[in-house]
């Protein structure tokens, strides 16, 4: 796209701000959530395009397992505007991953084991393993066949979709509510994919918003263009040596490009690279075990002994 047709999706946005803020009072209603990464940057800087003056809360869930850089950061962008507000997990995370379990492939796919386990929603599940809907139609959303073993013994494998919502979600709803605000304003993209392809960019509950997308419709080429226009600074994990494309939390086994962030934290950030190793041991061995988003074996390095408050 050209600067013209760049300049037009960001009037639209503003405009798509703007109209929502007149008819929900985002200013009064809303909080941001905001993660330090690319594109919750973008959104912070956007909103107050839109919306100058704004007083509206960016929340941060430092949930343990954030990186370190990142942490750090976050920490700086709040020095520097005292709207970014820091929330710490107490939860122990070895601990919730086990009770609640490990996050694994995808949040439909773990979400869709976690029912199997619990005898819920057959047919959700009989439709992502066959891979069809009702009336014959091949869904998006479908089992690879060599992850299908995991829905023929219930218990065996503890896995859900529940890691996001322990860790992160239930720090940010809870800070919303305690600040009296139940309007969530998120960085959400459609085109990373997953269930963002299904959202709208506004989700309603009883008849209330609960959460706006103004960023749903953008692409990553828009994502750059408007961080190139407005000079706008990203955390160091975006930049030579890290390169990366996307942060969240370190070491996550949602992330399609795995094997590349670990071999690149193995390189640059080694105790990182350790603490996800233990951390996320039951995924990845798993996966290595498939050849399945992770090669069957990386070099063998000595393991610190990091001790459970590391992964607190």
């Amino acid at each position: 796209m050209n600067d013209e047709e760049m300049e037009f999706i960001l009037q639209d946005r503003i405009v798509k701000i703007q109209a929502i803020d007149e008819q929900y009072d985002l200013r009064k209603n809303a909080t941001i959530s905001y993660s330090g990464g690319k594109d919750s940057t973008v959104l912070h800087h956007l909103i107050d395009i839109a919306l100058p003056n704004n007083e509206i809360p960016r929340l941060y869930a430092n949930t343990g397992i954030e990186y370190n850089m990142m942490v750090k950061f976050v920490k700086r962008e709040r020095e520097r505007d005292g709207r970014i507000d820091i929330i710490n997990q107490t939860r122990n995370i070895k601990r919730t991953l086990e009770e609640y379990g490990y996050p694994f492939k995808s949040k439909e796919h773990s979400l869709r084991v976690d029912q199997f386990n619990k005898g819920k929603n057959s047919n959700y599940i009989k439709k992502y393993i066959t891979g069809y809907t009702h009336d014959g139609r091949l869904s998006s959303f479908r089992c690879p066949n060599i992850l299908k073993y995991q829905f023929e013994e219930r218990g065996k494998y503890n896995y859900s979709n529940q890691c996001c919502y322990k860790l992160k979600k239930e720090l940010l709803n809870k800070r919303g509510q305690q600040l009296n605000r139940k309007i969530v304003i998120t960085g959400m993209r459609a085109e990373e994919g997953g269930n963002r392809k299904r959202l709208g960019c506004t989700i309603f509950q009883s008849d209330k918003l609960k959460k706006f997308h103004p960023l749903i419709v953008v692409s990553e080429e828009w994502i750059d263009w408007f961080i190139k226009k407005y000079n706008i600074e990203l955390c160091e994990l975006y930049y030579p040596p890290f390169n990366f494309q996307r942060t969240g939390c370190k070491g996550c086994p949602f992330a399609l490009t795995l094997q590349d962030q670990l071999e690149t934290m193995k390189r640059l950030l080694p105790n990182e690279y350790k603490q996800c190793e233990i951390l996320w041991k039951p995924v990845y061995d798993e996966y290595r075990r498939l050849n399945y988003r992770l090669k069957k074996k990386m070099e063998n390095i000595p393991l610190f002994d990091i001790g459970e408050e590391e992964c607190n």
